[in-house]
């Protein structure tokens, strides 16, 4: 997993640490989960103490929060600076599925941890939460304009198409982990998508 930007000096090597650090928790809590893995098993795979790993992090939460914000910017990093809206939104949301086919390592935490968290007292939980209704309401946003622009189909409800769509795009990274990344997810998603769009009117 590389890091880009690289900074000088002392900076540089606490950036390094700190990369290395969120490398080996997205490893430790995709195959434990957040309560399964411990600090420990980081720290070890880091090849520093625990007091070391809390020097960079002050605990596993803050830790936690640290690894959801750098996939969170990694998507941001793929979709653009402007988010797009219409149907434009629903391709750039294949196009971020087709990416995330190239770090299976983030596929699994998101799986373990977005399904771990629906217990209210877990320390992701308000995260999911916000995220869920967040996509929820870009993708209904998004076939409202898609509609008016005439991109996609009048008689669309906006709130079933979000939740058809952030079932598709969960269930179908379940379900390419079981199946040890055997298919392209972007191929369902892609038909579903298609299946939104305004017909082309038959030539004249």
């Amino acid at each position: 997993m590389a890091f880009v930007r690289r900074p000088r000096g002392e900076y540089a090597k606490t950036a390094d640490r700190r990369a290395e650090i969120l490398d080996a928790a997205i490893k430790v809590f995709s195959e434990a989960g957040f309560h399964g893995g411990s600090l420990r098993e980081i720290s070890q795979r880091v090849g520093m103490s625990q007091p070391g790993l809390l020097h960079h992090f002050a605990n596993k939460e803050l830790l936690l929060e640290a690894v959801l914000t750098y996939r969170d910017d990694l998507a941001m990093e793929r979709i653009g600076s402007e988010m797009p809206t219409g149907a434009a939104l629903l391709d750039a949301l294949v196009a971020l599925t087709d990416y995330n086919a190239t770090t299976p390592g983030l596929v699994a935490l998101f799986a373990v941890l977005s399904g771990e968290a629906t217990a209210t007292d877990h320390p992701g939980h308000g995260y999911f939460r916000q995220r869920y209704t967040w996509v929820r309401t870009l993708v209904e946003e998004a076939v409202v304009t898609g509609r008016a622009t005439g991109e996609l189909r009048p008689e669309l409800d906006p709130t079933q198409v979000a939740r058809t769509m952030i079932a598709l795009l969960d269930g179908l990274q379940i379900q390419w982990l079981y199946e040890d990344s055997g298919f392209d997810m972007t191929v369902p998603l892609t038909a579903y998508v298609d299946s939104l769009r305004t017909p082309p009117r038959p030539a004249q």
